[in-house]
């Protein structure tokens, strides 16, 4: 968020959105006829269970690793490096005139699948960063001389490394050879609960061989199906134990389940206190940018959530403080403030203490200074009263430093602390971001991640399109990564400027936040994007700032407030 009367660019990274605007177009996806019983793989090694054996990878960018897995024991890794994309590729025989159909599961960094040489229409197709298993899938038909393609990956110049695992080149036999069919794989072992909330569990188990998905069990009755060693299993009641098992799968059936493991839910309120099911988050200025100077009173009853924006950075590596702009405030003094407060607190209400904002320098990156914030914010929180903290880092965070801070703040705060995050619309495009590990590092104590959708110009949804802000889509398209990338929808409010002048880009009218509410809960007044499924429990709506809302007549608390409150 910003002090100043009108956002500019707030550090955003111009050569994000240019890049998966050029990357949409660029890469069309095909189709291909159905696999039928007489085909086979006729990929070679397609698991890299045997090395790197019949594939070449340029510029030595690929390495056979044993973790993360799709199924089987190895995968490969490639590094884009300089201006290598990391390509590897295999010669594949085939059969003139036929149709096949290529697939591979791929993690990590940009990821591409294509084939050469088909004699017809060569064809591809690319996923953005995934933190888990993914499948790429296209089809070909091959030339009445075709007798070998050419079927490769590759990344994207200076992105993160990919990952791939199971390729296949479905299809009549091409004389060659393939890998064999595959058999029932064996039961999963090592399943353990990794993480709780009142409303969900996260489990983890070991990878099988052979294995392309697993199924969870809860108390016997299929939950969910997922392709990578862990799964978040949500809509569970509060205070509620439940049994857990897994089984692997493949193209040959699934295996026997694994051991049970039973756990019970938290109760309401651990990470988010005695918060109303939906809540809307309101940041409050203390400072004056030309916007309404308000008293923490003077903040509308339909925000739930009062951030003070913001705590300041000192002179020990990350230890904040907080100082009252009284002058700024129309002499409001502290004592005034601490009542406030208090009075917030006895109405039903949550205040916490913004770190960071657009100009924030508050740096955690070693244990020394993971212990200096939290031992700080929680000093705030014992002098003024705060409920807990709200993380607005806009120029980069440490993720396993942050989690060790926020741990150690939870620790002494108790269950009932508030936490919650404003990431910018970039943090937050894939799991690998240091923000979104973050915030999965900590979801068993974590409240909501509001993320700004604004001045963010165009972002890629979960579903790999490019979307433009100030859209129901952008909205609803670009909250389904955070709602399908670990988090539960608890945990999941839509972040807006609350008039023009709170943000350099990106306003949308109140009714327009409503309506992708009402799209993500309901599955009701969406755009072009609709999601796979609803999200009744999805936490409200956040605005910066209540102070631009009181410029504009509260009109954004009076529209969105009402209608958080009201989602089912």
């Amino acid at each position: 968020m910003d002090r100043v009367s009108r956002t500019p660019g707030r550090g955003r990274r111009p050569w994000a959105a240019a890049l998966v605007s050029a990357l949409a177009l660029a890469l069309p996806l095909a189709g291909a006829g159905q696999a039928t019983a007489a085909d086979v793989n006729n990929a070679k090694n397609a698991g890299f269970e045997s090395g790197l054996s019949g594939w070449t990878c340029s510029a030595n960018s690929g390495a056979v690793v044993s973790s993360p897995v799709h199924g089987g024991s190895a995968a490969l890794k490639a590094t884009p490096a300089g201006q290598d994309n990391a390509r590897c590729s295999q010669t594949v025989a085939v059969r003139p005139n036929s149709t096949y159909r290529l697939s591979a599961w791929v993690q990590g960094g940009y990821a591409y699948l294509g084939v050469t040489g088909t004699g017809t229409t060569d064809v591809s197709t690319w996923t953005p960063d995934s933190s888990s298993w993914k499948q790429l899938s296209t089809g070909f038909s091959t030339g009445s001389n075709t007798t070998s393609v050419t079927v490769y990956t590759h990344g994207w110049y200076g992105q993160q490394p990919y990952y791939v695992d199971d390729l296949s080149v479905l299809g009549p036999d091409g004389g060659d050879g393939g890998d064999p069919e595959p058999t029932v794989p064996a039961t999963p072992g090592g399943l353990t609960v990794s993480g709780t909330t009142a409303s969900s569990v996260t489990l983890t188990w070991n990878a099988v061989s052979g294995a392309t998905g697993y199924t969870v069990y809860r108390d016997g009755t299929r939950a969910t199906a997922v392709t990578g060693t862990s799964a978040t299993v949500t809509g569970l009641a509060a205070s509620t134990s439940y049994s857990f098992q897994v089984a692997a799968t493949n193209a040959a059936g699934e295996s026997a389940k694994s051991a049970a493991v039973s756990v019970r839910t938290r109760e309401n309120g651990g990470g988010g206190g005695d918060l109303p099911r939906h809540a809307v988050t309101g940041y409050w200025q203390n400072f004056d940018n030309g916007a309404a100077v308000q008293r923490i009173s003077d903040v509308p009853a339909q925000y739930d959530i009062i951030a003070v924006a913001f705590a300041d950075a000192t002179g020990t590596p990350g230890a904040v403080t907080f100082n009252l702009d009284s002058a700024g405030l129309n002499g409001y003094t502290v004592d005034q403030f601490k009542a406030d407060v208090r009075a917030k607190q006895a109405a039903g209400k949550k205040v916490i203490i913004s770190v960071g904002g657009e100009k924030g320098t508050v740096a955690v990156n070693d244990s020394a200074s993971a212990a200096n914030f939290a031992n700080s914010v929680y000093a705030l929180m014992q002098e003024y009263g705060f409920d807990g903290v709200d993380i607005d880092l806009e120029n980069g965070l440490n993720a396993t430093y942050m989690t060790q801070a926020l741990r150690s703040l939870s620790a002494k705060a108790g269950p009932s602390m508030i936490l919650t995050m404003a990431p910018q619309t970039i943090d937050m495009q894939s799991t690998s971001n240091s923000y979104f590990q973050t915030a999965l590092n900590v979801k068993d104590i974590l409240t909501v991640v509001n993320m700004q959708y604004y001045n963010s110009g165009s972002m890629l949804g979960c579903d790999g399109k490019v979307y433009s802000q100030g859209s129901v889509d952008f909205l609803t398209a670009l909250a389904c990564i955070q709602l399908e990338g670990g988090l539960d929808p608890s945990q999941v409010g839509l972040g807006l400027p609350a008039s023009t002048r709170g943000a350099g880009s990106g306003y949308v009218a109140p009714s327009v936040v409503n309506a992708a509410l009402d799209c993500l809960t309901r599955g009701t007044n969406c755009g072009s994007f609709k999601p796979s499924k609803t999200y009744p429990a999805l936490r409200g709506a956040m605005t910066w700032s209540t102070n631009w809302d009181a410029t504009a007549g509260n009109a954004w608390s009076n529209a969105v407030g009402p209608h958080v409150h009201a989602l089912p």
